[in-house]
């Protein structure tokens, strides 16, 4: 069976986790916005003591964590929900990078259409931004700033704690996409300053299928005027209808609790695992996509010199499971936007490959390098 090394997409979920779900799903099944019984009131725990787990590893109040079903809408409600304001007070300004995830570009893209500017910042080979590119965009109609925390190609770390110290005393909301660096790189988090945050579990070894957006208030006790994208319901405080997917919740919580708790443990296997892949592909032809220290331990993005990627993943089918880019873009045979806007060549983007993992991984990459050995 083939190893799995596609984390950067959806991790497999952690046996905990889903044995905590499957309690749930058991014994906790009462609609958690049924007061008239215990049922809901059960439920209505589980999911408070949820949003206060999640809370407290970000540092947040527990009244700022509003679940969703992943960050794909977590962020859509991040930036189409704030296209009504931008309406009403000519602030109708925003930035964002051009190597973000779709839901954020595409929904640029959307307001663009509305009649919103919209300023895409490109980084250079490195794969990171300078802060000082955003900051010299920022005018007074600047409504939001947009920046990934982690690009989930590259697992390039964005400098989000500079760009958010530079906002913090301007009028410009902040937020950040936090999908690919929760969980890994909380310290980070808990550290920077910002009004708005995307994080999903099925990153963390949680389930498919939930996730959430933080809305902190400022010093007037103010959120982001974000506008709800769905109406039919007063579910979470009014922000999103719909019945709260208990099980999903509990097990969000406990994977984002189990990531903080052992992320040391997680790093220092992740970059043992990293050692031995460079080890294995001593004396090969490659590239290494995106500046290394500022890389994710658990990711690597390479490109091997005359090397299509798309023979690599249909020769070694058997022994790996990996891609070469983001799930919400692997469907296509169109080239990297990410490594394109790194200004990379269209040889060394049709090479790339990017492999991740966590720190429970086992495998050996001699079929890899002796594949590539076999055909330069």
């Amino acid at each position: 069976m083939a190893v799995y090394l596609d984390f950067n997409a959806s991790a497999p979920i952690d046996e905990r986790v889903l044995g905590r779900m499957i309690d749930v799903y058991r014994f906790h099944y009462g609609n958690a916005d049924s007061r008239t019984h215990i049922f809901g009131t059960d439920t209505k725990e589980i999911v408070n003591t949820s949003r206060k787990t999640i809370a407290d590893i970000l540092r947040v109040d527990s009244t700022d964590v509003f679940f969703t079903s992943g960050s794909t809408e977590s962020n859509n409600m991040a930036v189409l929900g704030l296209l009504a304001y931008a309406r009403e007070t000519g602030r109708n300004h925003f930035i964002t990078t051009s190597i973000e995830h779709k839901s954020i570009i595409e929904a640029m893209i959307y307001m663009q259409s509305q009649g919103c500017s919209v300023d895409f910042v490109s980084p250079d080979a490195s794969g990171r931004i300078e802060p000082q590119q955003i900051l010299d965009l920022v005018t007074e109609k600047t409504l939001l700033v947009s920046v990934m925390h982690v690009n989930s190609e590259t697992g390039i770390i964005q400098p989000i704690e500079e760009i958010g110290s530079a906002l913090a005393n301007t009028q410009t909301y902040f937020h950040i996409d936090a999908t690919q660096g929760f969980g890994s790189l909380n310290d980070s988090l808990r550290r920077a300053k910002y009004d708005m945050l995307s994080i999903t579990a099925h990153k963390l070894g949680g389930p498919q299928g939930v996730g959430a957006l933080i809305l902190r208030r400022d010093r007037s006790y103010r959120r982001p005027p974000v506008k709800p994208l769905m109406y039919g319901g007063q579910q979470e405080r009014g922000y999103r209808p719909g019945t709260t997917p208990v099980a999903l919740v509990a097990g969000f919580a406990l994977a984002a609790e189990l990531c903080d708790a052992e992320a040391p443990k997680h790093r220092e296997a992740c970059l043992a695992i990293k050692k031995e892949f460079f080890q294995a592909i001593n004396g090969l032809h490659y590239s290494l996509n995106g500046d290394q220290a500022y890389c994710l331990p658990s990711t690597v993005n390479i490109s091997f010199h005359g090397v299509d990627a798309e023979g690599v993943f249909l020769a070694l089918k058997n022994d790996y499971a990996f891609s070469n880019g983001s799930a919400c873009n692997s469907g296509s045979h169109s080239p990297s936007y990410v490594l394109a806007a790194m200004g990379l060549s269209d040889r060394r983007i049709s090479e790339a490959v990017r492999i991740s993992w966590n720190g429970s991984t086992e495998v050996d990459f001699s079929a890899l390098a002796e594949y590539i050995k076999s055909i330069v």
